[in-house]
């Protein structure tokens, strides 16, 4: 019976192996993306797992590989934790009483079959944030937050879609040069616009919701999509925030890729996950949910906010405009060969005829 349970951790051992070094590989595919979501469980379940593997086995190769594991997985996921050094500063005594500075976003992924559209009224109007984004909205999300919203958010950009790529945002800034862009694949819109601040400062808001990965499909939609965004802030004159349902972890290669071409920082690195996916599973929560702001802002609050019938929590961010650029933690700096390699798969991507990936997914009976 030892024997039998020996064997079994050692096969249990080996998946493993094989989920924790797949993702280290630059394969632009969902199968092999997706087993970076979830390093957080693969670290407690291969932790616990020495531990028995210990007492059936004893010590030896398998517990050593086992504990490997879990260092590998903490090496990805210690930096949002509060042991890491923030990437995002906190903003002094002075920033925090010049509201006029201030800004605040409420990101909501609304998942579309979902029609509790009074769970996320109320919380706007609790939260009161000076921008809502609600994503994977139609026609009806739009018109529900709009005529109980609008009054207060008189500036607005409607993109509604049936197929999970709707996107609403109420903004009570003014808002200027507004563009709604598929930017690789038709029928993948994203935004792009200009928020003038009650200071009169003018300041850039991407709003992206990209394709999820899936087994059976490249990632190359995503991936081209966000590491786009990611240039285009780099050389955008104004101070900019990205802001959206990602469908991708903050440890990934594709986001923290999009770091190094953007030079935009995340507010969580050293302070925690923030988990936004799953609402129904506590089990398999990632941060899907995001917020990237220039180093010339600074952190007021950030928080997940209650659920809202949807799979995705909702999450706020209040950042506060400073006079220059804070030195921070590190995002890095892509080199040429990466940015190479990040216009060639942009370049193969815009030319690919297809329907976005899961158009179909909340389809309603």
């Amino acid at each position: 019976m030892q024997d039998i349970a020996g064997l079994i951790i050692q096969i249990v051992t080996g998946l493993f192996v094989l989920a924790s070094v797949l993702p280290l590989m630059k394969v632009p595919f969902g199968a092999v993306r997706g087993l970076a979501f979830p390093r957080v469980q693969i670290f407690w379940i291969t932790l616990l797992l020495a531990v028995v593997a210990f007492f059936v086995i004893g010590a030896g190769p398998t517990v050593v590989v086992l504990l490997s594991i879990a260092a590998l997985q903490m090496v990805y996921v210690a930096k949002f934790t509060p042991i890491w050094r923030k990437q995002s500063l906190d903003a002094d005594r002075a920033l925090v009483e010049d509201n006029r500075r201030h800004i605040r976003i409420l990101t909501a992924n609304v998942k579309l079959s979902n029609r509790a559209y009074d769970r996320l009224i109320d919380l706007t109007r609790s939260e009161a944030p000076d921008i809502l984004v609600a994503i994977e909205t139609d026609d009806a999300w739009c018109d529900a937050l709009i005529d109980e919203l609008g009054e207060h958010y008189p500036h607005q950009l409607r993109v509604p879609r049936d197929t999970g790529y709707g996107i609403c945002l109420l903004s009570r800034l003014e808002l200027a040069e507004p563009q709604v862009r598929d930017l690789l694949i038709e029928g993948v819109p994203s935004i792009r616009t200009i928020l003038t601040l009650r200071s009169g400062a003018q300041i850039r808001l991407y709003v992206v919701h990209p394709e999820p990965p899936v087994i059976n499909h490249d990632t190359k939609g995503r991936d081209g999509e966000i590491a786009k965004v990611g240039m285009e802030a780099a050389e955008d004159r104004l101070p900019t925030i990205v802001t959206g349902d990602l469908n991708d972890v903050a440890w990934s290669t594709t986001t923290r890729r999009f770091q190094r071409l953007s030079g935009l920082a995340d507010p969580r690195v050293g302070r925690g996950f923030y988990n936004t996916f799953s609402a129904f599973h506590w089990w398999a929560r990632w941060p899907l949910d995001h917020l990237f702001h220039d180093p010339q802002f600074r952190l007021l609050e950030m928080k997940r906010l209650p659920k809202i019938g949807s799979d995705h929590f909702p999450v706020t961010f209040a950042l506060a405009l400073g006079q220059s650029k804070a030195r921070t933690e590190e995002t890095g700096e892509a080199d040429e060969e990466e940015t190479e390699e990040v216009r060639e798969m942009i370049d193969e991507e815009r030319k690919r005829d297809r329907k976005p990936i899961g158009d179909d997914w909340e389809d309603e009976d």
